[in-house]
């Protein structure tokens, strides 16, 4: 009978730590879903059977007319927030009250240390590892990184022409991530990565290991979401962990710990720690007088790794999404394609023929492409932010607290008729300066976010994938393979980073009488 009394008491208190804050929403008169005990109003992302995307989506168009929507991710009362005004207080205005993005809810070193890297880390951290960056992406440095763009690209464009040759159906998600894992194995680490030669290269298997995640990791992932302080020693980047560790550690002593003038990411991270201890002002803490306090990091070889970690990552994954899908979309309109080809040969001609950084400044019409491609299906379909302390909203007079979790549906909004007349079409014009209505758009188009917390990679990003699409479509036109979808479908286990369930596949045609 103890036992059985126990057990009951015990699912007694699980039971109401699961819905203590059920009533959050409610007691501040902000619509939602009702939540049930474990999963809150989220239990279709956790199954897998919605990304978190598509969850918030399925928010978005459910609540048409309210600035905000309610919801929770288990235990976790969270605010969509659909109100340019508002996601400008969230992203630029009252940033010191939103500079963390909350993806994770532990703190410090109780973070795994694959995440404790420039995307995913907050407070003090972030910032000093930002102010340190941040000069990695200047004008210059992307000018003088260049030709190593340049020589992926001709790889690329040998590979689609050799596929076009044969009759071959290529995935343009995997064309395009064998490019851009090149690219970061050039820029990144001074390392041939040689994935559009090599179909088993190992570069190429390590980046999309990153992004395979087993059902055990799934499990593990939304646990630690749930339940953070019960599963703390557990890593969801264990499967990955020791390679990029090892591969850090033989480049780092490959060079002897210093500079090797490269200029790749590795020796910006060893110029960094070459400064000593990073030194700022804090973000998080104030004397008593108001003023920030001084925050110091050490660049050690975790967090060098952990950099080093996101840095492929995030640019392996993001460009291929945005550039596959660009093509797709030019494959399904011959028009449109027509005058991307046309604004390339222009500019090339007047270039000798050949890609160079100012080349691809020059190539308007396909920067306005990928801009509508990016428009249509954003790599990032959402943003996230957790507010750091009591913040009432201007614009509703409401009041939400400390932990609150904010997101920005990117997806939702940059394909709203609100925003942009007949979402649907493909239409690269929409960013004529004389029609993109910048004052109106600017926090509504979020493809690489907004404010201090920006992708800091945005330059970087958009110059190697505008080399990458003008390599191809100088030479070939892309069109539907037989087994190509439409309106290809999102894949539900995606996590920050959208993904296409299938691939692309498309056919590359030489094109003649160039």
């Amino acid at each position: 009978m103890i036992v059985v009394a126990l057990a009951v008491i015990a699912l007694v208190a699980l039971y109401l730590y699961n819905v203590r804050n059920f009533s959050y929403w409610k007691d501040r008169g902000i619509k939602h879903d009702k939540p049930i005990p474990c999963f809150g109003t989220n239990a279709k992302n956790y199954l897998q059977k919605q990304s978190v995307t598509e969850s918030l989506m399925e928010m978005y168009w459910k609540y048409p007319n309210e600035k905000v929507v309610g919801f929770f991710r288990s235990t976790i009362p969270c605010l969509l927030v659909k109100d340019p005004e508002i996601i400008k207080r969230v992203l630029q205005t009252d940033f010191s009250m939103f500079y963390s993005r909350g993806l994770t809810r532990l703190k410090g070193h109780e973070i795994e240390p694959m995440l404790r890297n420039l995307f995913f880390a907050d407070g003090d951290t972030w910032r000093l590892l930002r102010q340190r960056m941040t000069p990695a992406f200047t004008s210059g440095k992307l000018r003088a990184m260049f030709p190593l763009i340049v020589e992926r690209a001709e790889s690329l464009q040998a590979r689609a022409l050799a596929a076009a040759a044969a009759g071959r159906t290529l995935d343009a998600r995997d064309l395009m991530a064998r490019y851009t894992t090149d690219f970061i194995g050039a820029c990144g680490f001074g390392l041939e990565a040689d994935s559009l030669n090599e179909d088993d290269s190992a570069f190429r298997k390590l980046g999309a290991k990153i992004f395979r995640f087993s059902v055990k990791d799934r499990i593990i992932i939304t646990l630690k979401e749930i339940y953070p302080h019960l599963l703390k020693r557990v890593h969801s980047l264990k499967r990955v962990e020791g390679e990029i560790t090892d591969l850090v550690r033989a480049i780092l002593k490959q060079r002897n710990y210093q500079p090797s003038g490269r200029n790749d990411f590795i020796d910006l991270l060893l110029e960094c720690k070459k400064k000593g201890t990073l030194v700022g002002e804090s973000i998080e803490k104030r004397k008593e007088d108001g003023t920030p306090e001084t925050a110091t990091l050490e660049l050690d070889d975790v967090l060098m790794t952990a950099q080093v970690f996101v840095f492929f990552a995030a640019g392996f994954e993001t460009s291929s999404s945005a550039t596959s899908f660009t093509l797709h979309q030019l494959a399904y309109h011959p028009e449109v394609q027509k005058k991307v080809q046309e604004d390339i040969d222009r500019v090339l001609a007047k270039h000798d023929n050949k890609l160079s950084y100012e080349a691809v400044q020059e190539m308007t019409y396909l920067d306005w492409a990928f801009k509508e491609g990016m428009r249509m299906f954003p790599s990032i379909g959402f943003l996230s932010r957790k507010c750091v302390g009591k913040y009432t909203i201007p614009e509703l007079g409401m009041t939400i607290d400390d932990k609150v979790r904010v997101f920005i549906p990117v997806q939702s909004m940059q394909n709203d008729p609100k925003y942009f007349d007949s979402p649907e079409e493909f239409r690269p014009e929409r960013f004529h300066p004389d029609s993109f209505d910048i004052a109106k758009l600017k926090y509504v188009y979020l493809p690489f976010g907004e404010g201090p917390r920006a992708c800091v990679g945005e330059r970087l990003g958009r110059m190697q994938s505008l080399a990458g699409l003008a390599a191809i479509l100088s030479k070939l036109a892309v069109e539907p393979a037989p087994e190509s979808l439409r309106k290809p479908r999102r894949d539900p286990r995606a996590g920050v980073v959208q993904t296409i369930d299938g691939g692309l596949p498309l056919l590359f045609k030489e094109r003649k009488n160039l």
